[in-house]
């Protein structure tokens, strides 16, 4: 077997459902196609990135959520729109492209000094926030600046005006990888065994996998 590769939102993907996640990862018999509540989101972090990497000027629909990030734009430090960190299995910096392990963009990156902040925009719902992306983001920017002893980062929810804040040290590096390991256990069994569980929810039925058993329109 092949070293596995993955990022936080294929591991979630495989969390909500294994079947799922071989149809479209594995096997790759099926892709996802882009909604609108997608393309919106698309369209909401490529005009952040402009605002924070040069200041280009906000859309009229989306001047709104200036007020929302220029707090992060006064910290001073170096900023890093959009910034693509990658690990490999020794959980090393490496190339984005190829030998990674694992991989991950944060949409602001700030260094000041041994302090990093990490914003993650969201334009879904807040109702279910997942703080693991944050840790995942943190790790990386641990082993991509080792002069960064702390984290402080956020989820913001800019449709709802909802910063989620959480903060991470350096001695705790270990602990935040626990809080991946058993699921990245269960995938390498899967991988292993050749073992794909359907997990059916409510929401099977806007699943692209329209062969499966569970799937709404079957």
């Amino acid at each position: 077997m092949d070293q596995i590769k993955w990022s936080f939102s294929s591991l979630k993907q495989y969390i909500n459902c294994p079947k799922q996640y071989q149809e479209l990862k594995v096997l790759k018999n099926y892709e996802i196609k882009p909604t609108p509540q997608m393309r919106y989101g698309t369209d909401v972090h490529e005009a952040l990135e402009n605002y924070a990497k040069d200041g280009t000027e906000l859309p009229n629909n989306y001047k709104r959520f200036a007020a929302l990030v220029d707090p992060m734009l006064e910290i001073d430090g170096t900023r890093y729109p959009e910034y693509k960190m990658a690990l490999d299995i020794n959980r090393q910096p490496c190339n984005w492209g190829s030998g990674y392990w694992v991989r991950g963009i944060v949409d602001l990156l700030i260094i000041s000094g041994d302090t990093a902040f990490i914003v993650d925009y969201k334009t879904g719902s807040d109702r279910y926030p997942d703080m693991k992306q944050l840790k995942l983001m943190a790790l990386m920017t641990f082993a991509h600046f080792p002069e960064v002893h702390h984290v402080k980062a956020g989820l913001l929810f800019i449709l709802h005006n909802n910063f989620m804040p959480d903060e991470y040290k350096r001695d705790q590096i270990d602990e935040l990888w626990g809080a991946f390991t058993p699921d990245l256990e269960r995938l390498k069994l899967s991988y292993e065994n050749d073992a794909w569980q359907a997990n059916p929810t409510p929401l099977c039925g806007w699943c692209p996998v329209t062969s499966c058993e569970f799937h709404r329109e079957r």
